[in-house]
């Protein structure tokens, strides 16, 4: 009787260890919950060799639906050379435990392709492969809490397969304090 319990536990398979489980992610965004003041610095010509930015100003208000696996996120900037509106929809799947990252520029009327990841240690890593210019491309964008009032975006273009990367777009969003809740 003792060899065999001594052979059952020898097959059977050892419990997991907590470290070893799966990381729920479904709450990675809930620091974004709220309204924002946005600075954004955006690159005119992408993948050009151009170093021109525009600098927008102005606001993020994001919000959570399908009861916490999803936030709608709305942008709202100007800049000297025109006004912005963009949506983003962040959907998470419980299975993959990754979220995909939606986005719309308003003066287009259409979604981009959907980059996919997940936050490690804090950090928020989403690519994609979407069309560019005529060409296909790899998209990276690094969502990084700089603290509980303060988030960095940043987006980059690679057209090498990941061997280096133009960064485009960088956004800092500053919580708000006293806007209504949302």
């Amino acid at each position: 009787m003792y060899r065999l319990l001594l052979l059952l536990a020898l097959l059977l398979p050892l419990p997991a260890l907590a470290e070893d489980a799966p990381r729920e992610g479904q709450h990675d965004f809930d620091i974004h919950i709220g309204t924002w003041k946005t600075t954004v610095r955006r690159r005119v010509k992408p993948l050009t060799g151009s170093n021109t930015w525009v600098d927008m100003n102005g606001t993020t208000v994001v919000r959570k639906v399908l009861n916490g696996r999803a936030n709608l996120v709305e942008l709202i900037a100007d800049s000297p050379s025109g006004h912005f509106e963009g949506l983003s929809l962040r959907l998470y799947n419980p299975q993959s435990r990754q979220w995909s990252l939606n986005f719309s520029n308003a003066a287009e009327g259409t979604l981009s392709e959907s980059t996919y990841g997940e936050f490690k240690d804090g950090r928020g890593e989403f690519y994609a492969q979407e069309p560019f210019n005529g060409r296909m491309i790899l998209v990276r964008f690094v969502i990084t809490p700089i603290d509980a009032d303060t988030i960095r975006f940043e987006q980059a273009f690679s057209d090498d397969g990941g061997k280096t990367w133009e960064v485009n777009w960088i956004a800092t969003d500053t919580r708000i304090k006293d806007a209504p809740a949302q």
